[in-house]
């Protein structure tokens, strides 16, 4: 898997959202954020995340979208359970992942962050298809991003420690690690 032109990933799904804007420099990127995300909480599947990030979601399709509905939100790649891949954002444009944050001293890390959201809870284990595309999706990523290292991988909960948990326990850190080191797809 490479990163092909406009800042796309080469076999994803492109559902493009709207929820983006440019950087304040372009060729800054040199932080990975992982979030987890399911909707309604708990469920899996569906097409739920893809109308979130796209202002889509029915407020009347689920108690719990009423509350969300209105969120201006993405990400750049969304992992399923099954492992696959869809992207949102183009890496070279700002998408909306990290709200308020900081990361070792520099605030906003959307501004130079790419956001990886994996399907899941922080409760229930993730499948082991979606650690194989998130390492392939970073080796990817470090290909063309030399700010992209395997020191600067995080969770939403590092950069957001007050507000933010995900991805949670339930991510095997030690695991992920391990695959990335492994050089297992080409990664990093």
């Amino acid at each position: 898997m490479k990163i092909i032109k406009n800042g796309l990933l080469e076999h994803a799904l492109q559902a493009e959202s709207p929820n983006s804007n440019v950087r304040p420099d372009e060729t800054d990127i040199s932080l990975i954020v992982i979030h987890c995300i399911s909707l309604p909480p708990g469920e899996f599947g569906g097409p739920w995340i893809d109308r979130l990030f796209n202002n889509t979601l029915p407020g009347d399709a689920h108690p719990y979208f009423h509350g969300i509905q209105s969120l201006r939100v993405s990400a750049h790649l969304l992992i399923r359970r099954d492992g696959s891949i869809t992207q949102y954002v183009p890496f070279h444009k700002r998408a909306w992942h990290a709200g308020i944050s900081c990361y070792k001293g520099r605030e906003n890390c959307n501004d130079f962050s790419i956001g990886i959201e994996l399907e899941g809870t922080e409760t229930a284990d993730y499948d082991p298809a979606q650690y194989d595309s998130l390492v392939t999706a970073i080796g990817a990523l470090a290909d063309t991003y030399p700010g992209v290292c395997a020191d600067r991988i995080v969770g939403h909960s590092e950069i957001a420690p007050a507000r933010k948990t995900d991805p949670g326990p339930s991510f095997d850190w030690a695991f992920f690690r391990q695959q990335l080191a492994r050089g297992k797809h080409g990664a990093i």
